[in-house]
């Protein structure tokens, strides 16, 4: 009896789970691009439509395979991503990163640091529509759907959110030209995205907020996205001027007004979480 019960606190343990839930995931990541990429090399479609195929098929298979793995191993219904609320959060959530995005561009606008040199046909977003909306919910899913999740139910919400937002800003270091400021500000957009799930307690709105954060950057606004090569984009733009306001190669998203709006957006987020309530405390203080 001792041992079975041994085995059944280890089984249910949040390092257990996490372990698990990271592997099985990742390999349904992997094998779901490769399964994709060879279907839709048979076929006669176009790059673009190939990639936002591929894009959907990946992000498909990333959601299902989270609530079949969690609805299997807590055996409970899996909130996290229910239909009821939706299209608020997705709505909110785009409006948000939009928002922040949009902002973070201004000031380099109003500095001099941006123009617009020409707008590109519409049919050009669709790549990195297909790249940002699969990152945000790969991304969410492990991070915040995974890691912060589980490690709030023993250590609660600000532990959790503190070491689950570090992570994330590390883990964007080894992108190209990552640099301080820009650990510290990918470190504050986990926080936003944490924060988001601890309001709504649904992934379905740090997603939002981490796709529209990073098409508006670079599908709209043509900008590059944490140190990666840029994609096609609706404007077409010359960005220049002091690194610690433009980003410099690792993008906008690497300034200081950057970190400014994300922070101010994740302080709002948490004082609506303390007036609904919705801080877990960690299980020694419960």
């Amino acid at each position: 009896m001792e041992t079975l019960t041994l085995k059944q606190k280890t089984f249910n343990s949040p390092i257990t789970k996490i372990i698990l839930a990271l592997l099985t995931f990742m390999a349904v990541v992997i094998i779901g691009q490769q399964i994709a990429s060879k279907l839709l090399g048979l076929t006669a479609l176009d790059r673009d439509y190939r990639n936002l195929l591929k894009g959907l098929f990946v992000s498909a298979s990333c959601i299902f395979s989270y609530i079949f793995f969690f609805k299997k191993y807590d055996k409970r219904i899996i909130t996290e991503f229910a239909v009821k609320g939706l299209s608020k959060n997705l709505f909110i959530g785009i409006s948000i990163g939009f928002v922040l995005q949009s902002l973070t561009i201004l000031v380099m606008y109003l500095n001099g640091n941006y123009s617009i040199v020409k707008i590109n046909p519409v049919s050009f977003i669709l790549i990195p529509f297909a790249i940002m909306f699969t990152v945000a919910i790969i991304e969410e899913i492990l991070v915040r759907g995974i890691i912060f999740r589980l490690m709030e139910e023993k250590l609660g919400s600000y532990i959790s959110l503190a070491i689950s937002s570090v992570l994330f800003g590390v883990l964007h270091l080894a992108n190209p030209h990552g640099t301080l400021i820009s650990g510290i500000c990918i470190t504050t957009a986990g926080f936003l995205f944490g924060a988001a799930f601890m309001y709504s307690r649904s992934l379905w709105l740090p997603i939002a907020i981490h796709f529209a954060w990073n098409f508006t950057q670079s599908g709209i606004y043509g900008a590059i996205t944490s140190g990666n090569e840029k994609t096609n984009n609706l404007v077409e733009a010359q960005i220049q001027g002091p690194e610690f306001i433009t980003g410099g190669a690792f993008g906008p998203e690497g300034s200081i007004q950057a970190i400014v709006f994300c922070a101010l957006a994740t302080l709002i987020l948490l004082v609506l979480c303390h007036k609904k309530n919705r801080i877990t405390k960690p299980y020694w203080k419960r």
